[in-house]
């Protein structure tokens, strides 16, 4: 019943942006408008509470239960293990938006900044480290950790409600099933979008290597490209292609951006990475509550509550594949791996791009911004341009987005197929390519009818109820831990009481 309901929803939303992809803009643009104005504290608070949630969990009392079975060894090796969450979680947006969001913000700078000054420059570092860096990890933290903790210890189904459906309220049992609706929606909704945003990166960067035209039908044919790959990828299953290509993506992700460090402004990329830090750290409370309510600037809903509605819509799919590969953990590496980990390489990231698009931009006069403002998808290229071995550089991030876009797409078909296979940790593969297929078909029509912003829009409306679902799931969660923790406290209590007896005896 769920996957009927999630499908009919689905083909409702894609005939709607088929037939009228302008009503579906205007429909879903309001209802995200309305939500960012009168519901931005909500995200703010939220969000802030599932990072605090995470550091507590993770340096707590509660941190050394594992997730599995008190002797279970870990599925995967931490550097495989790593790399396939990262690239699930948001390796690509890194690629799409690492020079991009500094720039975007140096030239629209945050209230209370001047644009186009140093301090608009600091500003800009800043914010990309803020809106890539815990916030969104916890909220992916937090919704894993709550799928694995039910799936592994309770030997629960891997499924939203599974999680939502322990708290002892009537009402939220009651309505448990629907979450996974929304789950389901909002997974193949994101990558569908996704899907469209990353085919015009991938036709930039063939353009700026290749010089393939930028239009449709070069975008139609990446789109069926990269959806092949990842359905063989998908199909191999996780402990194959999925980890081996995220494996070969990370390093090649790392070798670029060593590139970059060492053929760019090194002094001035280390300088801004320390000075970014420091002023996340000093600014953290202040940016994680931020609105401005006597300032008549949208800045804040356009950025900051966009970005951490966008993160939770995702949350479903990125939480469940990072419980499906996490299996031996214990909580506080889960935490740290998912959570700290990730946020440190995002920050050592837009230290190298960031910070040397922006030092070209100011001080040689690379009009990476103007690249930025022409089309976003651009940026990275622009950059690369200005530096030496630029044409190599630019077909190792053509390369590196296509990478890790059949890795989203594998990792998202899978997950969409144990959603639909009642939480089936291997679902079949006939499920995995239905899934494949249809989420390249929405890409497809909706890129062709000029609805795949609509479909985004739509995607991050989805995720005010989701917010809700997330609160509800780090209650349950925390709950949950705090009673196996109690447990195994009562069980070694009862076996030192039983080895003095012995021992006594």
């Amino acid at each position: 019943m769920q996957l009927i309901i999630s499908a009919g929803l689905i083909a409702a939303v894609v005939l709607w942006g088929l037939m009228s992809p302008a009503t579906l803009d205007l429909v879903f643009g309001r209802l995200l408008a309305g939500i960012t104005h009168n519901f931005g504290w909500f995200y703010l608070w939220t969000v802030l509470g599932l990072v605090l949630l995470a550091f507590f969990l993770a340096f707590s009392r509660y941190g050394d239960l594992k997730l599995g079975d008190e002797d279970e060894e870990p599925e995967f090796s931490v550097g495989a293990w790593f790399s396939m969450l990262f690239a699930a979680g948001m390796g690509i947006g890194l690629v799409f938006w690492g020079v991009a969001e500094p720039l975007s913000h140096y030239a629209a700078s945050p209230p209370g900044v001047a644009p186009g000054t140093p301090e608009a420059a600091n500003a800009a570092m800043r914010y990309a480290f803020f809106h890539w860096g815990l916030h969104p990890w916890a909220i992916y933290g937090i919704v894993g950790l709550s799928i694995a903790f039910f799936q592994f210890r309770r030997k629960s189904s891997a499924l939203v409600s599974t999680v939502t459906g322990a708290l002892p309220w009537a009402l939220v049992q009651r309505l448990s099933p629907a979450f996974n609706v929304l789950a389901i929606v909002a997974t193949a909704f994101g990558v569908a979008a996704s899907l469209g945003m990353g085919a015009a990166q991938i036709n930039s960067g063939l353009n700026a290597v290749f010089g393939l035209p930028v239009g449709a039908a070069s975008q139609v044919g990446i789109i069926l490209v990269t959806t092949a790959l990842f359905l063989i990828s998908a199909v191999s299953g996780v402990g194959r292609g999925i980890k081996w290509l995220s494996s070969a993506n990370l390093a090649l992700a790392a070798l670029l951006a060593l590139a970059v460090l060492v053929l760019g402004p090194t002094v001035a990329i280390i300088d801004t990475f320390t000075t970014t830090l420091g002023a996340y750290v000093s600014e953290f409370v202040r940016m994680s509550l931020r609105m401005t309510p006597f300032r008549e600037s949208s800045w804040v809903g356009d950025w900051t509550i966009f970005y951490w509605a966008w993160w939770i819509s995702w949350s479903p799919f990125v939480g469940l594949f990072i419980a499906r590969v996490s299996r031996g953990r214990t909580i506080r590496q889960f935490i740290i791996g998912t959570v700290m980990a990730p946020t440190l390489v995002g920050f050592a990231w837009f230290a190298v791009f960031g910070g040397a698009a922006l030092y070209l931009e100011i001080f040689q006069a690379v009009p990476v911004g103007a690249a930025v403002k022409a089309d976003v998808s651009t940026a990275m290229f622009a950059l690369f341009n200005a530096l030496p071995l630029g044409g190599a550089m630019s077909l190792a991030a053509t390369v590196l987005v296509l990478v890790f876009f059949v890795t989203s797409g594998d990792s998202a078909t899978l997950v969409l197929a144990m959603m639909s296979s009642r939480g089936d940790p291997n679902p079949p593969n006939r499920v995995k390519i239905v899934w494949g297929v249809l989420v390249a078909g929405i890409a497809l029509s909706l890129l062709l009818a000029g609805g795949l912003k609509a479909v985004q829009t739509a995607t991050i409306v989805f995720a005010l109820p989701f917010a809700v679902v997330l609160v509800l799931m780090a209650v349950s969660v925390t709950r949950a831990i705090g009673q196996d923790w109690h447990a195994e406290q009562d069980r070694e209590k009862l076996l030192r009481k039983k080895m003095r007896a012995l021992v006594k005896g």
